[in-house]
Parts: C-alpha cells; structure tokens; sequence
C-alpha cells in the first residue's frame, strides 16, 4: 500500500512541476525572455476505448461529450496505471489489462492527430 502510496505522490508531484514549469515558462515569453527550450504542452484525454492495436501499440479513444475519435500512442515508457471515481488507491497495470469498451484518461503530449501517451489511467466503477 506505501508503494502504491508513493507512486501517486510522485505521480502528483511530477504533474504539479510540469504545470508550474510551463507557467513560469509562459510567464518569461510574455516579458520578452525567449525560453531556451519549449516544452511539450500537456494534454488530456477521457474517453472509451473503442479499438485496440497492440501491434501498432495503439488505442482508438471516442471522447467523452463530443464523440470523436482519437488516436492514442503508446510505447515502453507509458506508465499504465487503474483507479475507482474518487478513491486514492491507484494500482499499476499494464497494456494487456486495458480492453475495449474501459473507460480511460490518457495525458500525453500531441503531435498532429496522435496522442502520445505517457499515462494511461483506467477508470474502474465502484462494486
């Protein structure tokens, strides 16, 4: 459970300093001071997994509330992660427990249509 524990702390952690580096990074392009590298915006994306390729390690997500479909992009640095709505209890996975029909959040960063994943979060449903 410490384990688990300290994977979602460094998890939040990670995130909280992505999204503070991109803000101050922002904030020294609006004074005029070029950054000297442009880091990758962050995305997300919630969905359902419609089709899956493991061949191509790829997953076909229809976005919540629009109905589109998007490509998502996976490789061996995909941290694959479950969780229940609203519990703290995180739990990895991998690619093989991630099936069609699970809803997902994905964050990653864009490149033309393709979301290349760095985490993929199956939502579980409460028993």
């Amino acid at each position: 459970m410490l384990k688990k524990l300290f994977f979602a702390t460094v998890l939040a952690f990670s995130l909280s300093m992505l999204v503070f580096s991109q803000e101050q990074q922002g904030s020294m392009e609006m004074k005029g001071t070029p950054a000297k590298t442009k880091a990758a915006k962050q995305s997300r994306l919630e969905g359902i997994v419609i089709r899956s390729n493991k061949d191509k390690s790829e997953l076909t997500v229809r976005s919540l509330g629009t109905n589109v479909e998007k490509t998502v992009q996976y490789d061996s640095s995909t941290k694959w992660a479950s969780q229940e709505h609203h519990s703290k209890k995180v739990n990895d996975i991998d690619a093989s427990q991630v099936n069609d029909n699970d809803r997902v959040i994905v964050l990653g960063t864009w490149d033309k249509d393709v979301l290349h994943a760095s985490l993929i979060s199956k939502r579980l449903t409460p028993h």
